[in-house]
């Protein structure tokens, strides 16, 4: 299944050590094809492409960040990573603006070939400090589509202040259907420590949609930044010891990650 689609649900944040620290909250995220952005924006009434409006996104908010086309950036981050530079279909699955407002601690890029397979990944992450990294990874062959896409790969980039750098991810998500389901597990020397999921049900995006999640979630956005430092503050309270940031990044950190192998997710 592909095309614009609305995923209404849940992120969930569970810290293992030094202490337990869990939270959840209700979001709702989009899946977008970048080549149809300005034709979506011109079917929908509260949706904008690069405009205000109830919904809308901004092609600076992702890629090279200077509001240029997202396709290549994409491709540019493929090639760098040697993969095939050329994916027939780009899809981004991110958080909207909502009222001109959004920050996107993860953003995913499915790309697939010209048979509508699942070819790569292009997971971008940013942090509160403005910064933002990609780590590029190739789809291992898969019994079908909707076996899990499952990638390991070291951590290269700042992002809570109260996590090490010397860590691993692994990432565990099945293709955007009828639901969406993302895992995040980050482990250190001494063994897991963070994990992390994205879970939701699809509807069609059309504008219906769009007034419904803002009737539900008015602060959707704002509420995604604020309890990052909600939950940075509880975290020092219980005595997390806060890491030092190793300097500041560019915009865009431009260097792929190609995934060790990875054991399954349990």
């Amino acid at each position: 299944m592909s095309g614009e689609a609305l995923y209404l649900g849940r992120v969930m944040h569970a810290r293992l050590k030094p202490f337990r620290h869990r939270f959840a909250y209700r979001v709702f995220t989009c899946l977008f094809d970048v080549d149809e952005l300005p034709a979506l924006a011109g079917r929908l009434r509260l949706f904008g492409h690069n405009r205000f409006n109830l919904f809308s996104f901004h092609d600076r908010d992702h890629g090279a960040r200077d509001g240029t086309g997202l396709r290549p950036w994409v491709e540019a981050r493929l090639a760098e990573a040697g993969l095939d530079a050329r994916p027939a279909r780009i899809e981004l699955l991110c958080f909207p603006r909502l009222l001109g407002y959004v920050f996107n601690p993860l953003s995913i890029f499915f790309c697939r070939d010209d048979a509508g397979q699942l070819a790569a990944v292009v997971y971008e992450v940013k942090n509160t400090f403005g910064d933002q990294h990609c780590y590029v990874l190739p789809v291992p062959p898969r019994t079908g589509e909707s076996a899990p896409v499952i990638h390991g790969t070291d951590k290269k980039f700042y992002v809570s202040p109260f996590i090490e750098m010397d860590c691993t991810y692994r990432f565990r998500l099945t293709e955007p259907g009828e639901r969406l389901a993302v895992l995040i597990r980050q482990a250190d020397a001494q063994g897991e420590l963070l994990i992390a999921t994205l879970t939701g049900n699809r509807v069609d995006l059309d504008d219906r949609a769009i007034a419904r999640a803002f009737i539900r979630h008015p602060l959707m956005t704002v509420k995604v930044m604020a309890a990052i430092h909600w939950e940075a503050l509880w975290l020092w309270v219980k005595g997390a010891r806060l890491v030092p940031r190793p300097g500041p990044a560019g915009h865009t950190l431009a260097g792929s990650a190609l995934p060790p192998p990875a054991p399954p997710a349990q």
